[in-house]
């Protein structure tokens, strides 16, 4: 296996101390628009298998060749979702397999955005499914920690714990501070403000719809000493991936944002400061007034801390996982919350690397690890949820971060 890695940021760093460790692949090429990332991901390594490359990820051709020039057999993105259809089609044309963490970007309805989907997550990439499946090529989309990890834990509640399910829901939350920032999130705040900001989308009878942003808030009582956190609907892959593949009567994504969390991204929402659209900036430029055209959104990510950065200021542990409710397979009524949690201690001591973009990186290394020993097969657009869990939920242990199980009151 030739592993094509494009984005040497925080989670394309942490894949590479990851995979680093493990011996199921021949070589992984890293490229990154600046060279000097992708090299300071291949030296923080320290491993010859590894080698450094520049890419532009907004161009498919860009891809194509460098997947081609590298014998590249598997594309891994690990950049932000806007540019998931140019890698997605690079890999295509190149031949190669293609595997995702987030999916091809949504486009509310423009009538009706809070109660009727429009371009659903994950559209794009479906429309060309029969192409991916006549060539014999594989896109495994989605195969982060969510979506991804909860995803797995989908397939494996469908086929071991539940005979009928009522909800799939996929609770997030954390407990994690940072020292000397009043507010610096731990993840991308591009894709933060873009899945937060959209219209939740909801699965329920048969049919996917959308609700306002922060809809039906619960306060989830998270394991491992997190606790209670209130949770918000949030747009996220899971609830357009798991009714595809799991039959389930509704499927939601919620996350523990916390009220300060939602109150600044309301506001730079109602500044304009969420939105992608360049506006002209008046600026010098060698001491000339000149017209720069600037993203508002790209601002407010330079403005904030890099999340890669946080990890020996970070506390705390975040949690990933899959609430089910149903029949189980005993023929009662059964709730069961299966979830992943890692304590920033732990992969900074370990890894090097905080534990948000670690957790996101573990789980598309162990999926490219099953693809190349044959554990896993299949050619298409296909989620996490066509896969057999067992075999990746036993990696996920090997790898040193065990899942856990938690049965809750089904009343």
């Amino acid at each position: 296996m030739k592993i094509l890695l494009v984005g040497a940021g925080g989670v394309g760093s942490a894949f590479c101390a990851i995979a680093a460790r493990r011996d199921f692949f021949e070589s992984i090429v890293v490229a990154d628009y600046a060279l000097e990332s992708a090299e300071r991901a291949v030296a923080g390594v320290d491993d010859a298998r590894f080698s450094a490359a520049q890419v532009d990820a907004s161009s498919a051709s860009s891809v194509e060749d460098l997947a081609r020039t590298s014998g590249a057999t598997h594309v891994m993105n690990a950049v932000d979702p806007r540019f998931v259809m140019p890698i997605f089609e690079g890999a295509h044309a190149a031949g190669a397999d293609y595997l995702d963490m987030a999916m091809s970007l949504s486009k509310p309805h423009p009538e009706n955005p809070h109660s009727e989907t429009g371009v659903k997550l994950g559209d794009e990439q479906f429309a060309m499914a029969g192409e991916w499946e006549a060539a014999g090529r594989l896109a495994l989309v989605g195969i982060g920690v969510e979506p991804g990890l909860s995803d797995v834990f989908a397939r494996y509640a469908a086929d071991h714990l539940f005979s009928s399910i009522d909800e799939l829901g996929t609770r997030d939350g954390a407990n994690l501070t940072v020292d000397g920032y009043e507010f610096a999130p731990s993840f991308s705040i591009w894709t933060t403000i873009e899945e937060c900001l959209n219209p939740p989308v909801i699965w329920e009878d048969g049919k996917w719809f959308t609700t306002p942003p922060f809809s039906e808030p619960e306060v989830f009582d998270f394991p491992e000493g997190i606790g209670p956190v209130e949770c918000v609907n949030v747009e996220h892959e899971e609830v357009l991936l798991m009714p595809r593949w799991i039959e389930t009567k509704r499927a939601t994504f919620k996350y523990g944002l916390g009220n300060e969390f939602i109150e600044v991204l309301k506001t730079l929402h109602k500044l304009g400061l969420d939105s992608t659209e360049k506006v002209n900036v008046a600026s010098t430029v060698g001491g000339k007034p000149s017209v720069v055209p600037v993203s508002p959104r790209d601002v407010v990510a330079a403005c904030l801390p890099n999340p890669a950065t946080l990890g020996d200021k970070m506390h705390g542990k975040t949690c990933a996982g899959l609430w089910v409710t149903g029949t189980g397979v005993d023929g009662q009524p059964r709730s069961t919350y299966l979830y992943h949690v890692v304590d920033n201690d732990w992969s900074m001591k370990e890894y090097g690397h905080q534990c948000v973009v670690w957790q996101t990186a573990v789980n598309p290394v162990i999926a490219l690890e099953l693809l190349a020993n044959g554990t896993w097969s299949g050619a298409g657009v296909l989620g996490p949820e066509a896969f057999d869990a067992v075999p990746f939920l036993e990696l996920l242990g090997e790898y040193g971060s065990p899942w856990g199980q938690k049965e809750l009151d089904p009343a």
